[in-house]
């Protein structure tokens, strides 16, 4: 180590309770999930760890799930002090079920952000990173410093900010996964929803720069507008009264056969299984009381919509759902695949994979109710940036 570093760091963490007892919580009984500051001790980095100054870290719905446990977060409330503010919302006992592993256990949240090497260990590895500007995703990063394996840190190019380099790893892994999973089985088009969101815009530049066909489905018609001016040629508004027709006719020019839904719940899953059997229906020589045999493959990664999925079988008997996590795929690969799918987003940062943020806050003000409520909406317009260090 050859850098002098603070021994003590913020971090936002959250924590679940049972609310009438201590412990794992009976069966019917709810909770509550408190998001909080706390000071953690920051230990010397070993020989091949670095220490990072964390200066931007995004807000991304897979950050969600593990800072509110589910909570229903249109009844929370402020809790702790301005400096260390604090927010309590109620869990549900349906929900505090899933929740048994993780009570009573304060965990640090923020999967990706970006800084500065401020200390490292010994190894040829660690130093090598010594005052360079890094990405890392390694959990916890909601935090004014953290203590990380070197192998886990990606240089980020010169002249590359942290907050350019704060996003790099969940929305551009998770946009190059697609492809891959499109690529590995075997189809040729994608379909895509929540597409306005800062991933849904990412996948669609790359899309468009590789020449893949994307159908891009929204909810608004600003959203369509957002796209078609960046390029898009197919954009589907769900609220439309021809949402279906427009769908099935996007589908049938694009042949897209693979799906990728951020809604989860309600019907959409299902309606797009049912334009692919309809696009693919129309193109077939005969009559089958079975549908088409051309396999529709739809994947649910994530949960805009908690509600149950809703399927009403009108897409003949070849077809999937199921959901999709960008880890698994990852291991899948392997580490060369992987490698090169880093070094694509981190060429690619300033235009390809860069993101845009709503508004940035302190780890406080991330904290702060009516910042909670916004981002927790997880709509289009309300992505946030956590600078850990502003005042």
């Amino acid at each position: 180590m050859t850098e002098t570093f603070p021994t003590k760091s913020l971090q936002l963490s959250s924590l679940v309770e049972h609310l009438d007892s201590p412990g794992l919580p009976a069966e019917g009984q709810g909770g509550r999930v408190v998001m909080f500051l706390n000071e953690v001790e920051v230990a010397p980095p070993g020989d091949d760890e670095v220490i990072v100054r964390v200066e931007a870290a995004p807000i991304n719905p897979s950050d969600l799930g593990l800072a509110f446990g589910g909570a229903d977060i249109s009844a929370a409330v402020s809790e702790g002090t301005p400096i260390r503010p604090a927010i309590s919302a109620p869990i549900a006992a349906s929900v505090m079920r899933s929740a048994v592993g993780r009570v009573g256990m304060a965990l640090p949240v923020g999967n990706e952000g970006a800084g500065t090497v401020v200390a490292a260990g010994s190894s040829d590895a660690a130093q090598a990173l010594l005052h360079k500007t890094v990405a890392v995703a390694g959990g916890g990063m909601y935090a004014q410093y953290r203590r990380v394996k070197a192998s886990i840190c990606a240089e980020l190019p010169e002249g590359t900010s942290a907050v350019e380099g704060a996003s790099s790893f969940v929305n551009p892994m998770t946009v190059l996964g697609m492809l891959e999973t499109m690529r590995m089985e075997g189809h040729t088009a994608i379909v895509h929803t929540a597409a306005a969101s800062n991933l849904g815009q990412m996948l669609n530049r790359v899309c468009i720069d590789e020449g893949v066909p994307l159908v891009n489905v929204v909810r608004r018609a600003g959203q369509q507008d957002l796209l078609r001016e960046a390029g898009a040629k197919y954009v589907c508004n769900t609220e439309s009264d021809t949402f279906m027709a427009d769908l099935t006719e996007a589908i049938a020019a694009t042949s897209a056969t693979l799906g990728f839904d951020a809604v989860g719940g309600g019907r959409l899953a299902g309606q797009i299984l049912a334009a692919m059997e309809a696009a693919a229906v129309a193109k077939m020589p005969a009559f089958s009381r079975y549908g088409s045999d051309t396999h529709k493959q739809v994947y649910i990664y994530g949960s805009l919509d908690r509600g149950p999925t809703e399927l009403h079988r009108s897409f003949g008997m070849s077809w999937g759902l199921g959901g999709w996590l960008l880890t698994p795929l990852l291991a899948k690969i392997g580490p060369a695949a992987v490698d090169a799918m880093r070094r694509k987003v981190t060429s690619n940062l300033k235009t390809l994979f860069a993101s845009s943020y709503t508004r940035e806050v302190s780890l406080a003000e991330a904290l702060s109710l009516d910042a909670v409520k916004d981002y927790a909406r997880q709509g289009t317009g309300s992505k946030y940036l956590i600078r850990p260090h502003l005042a």
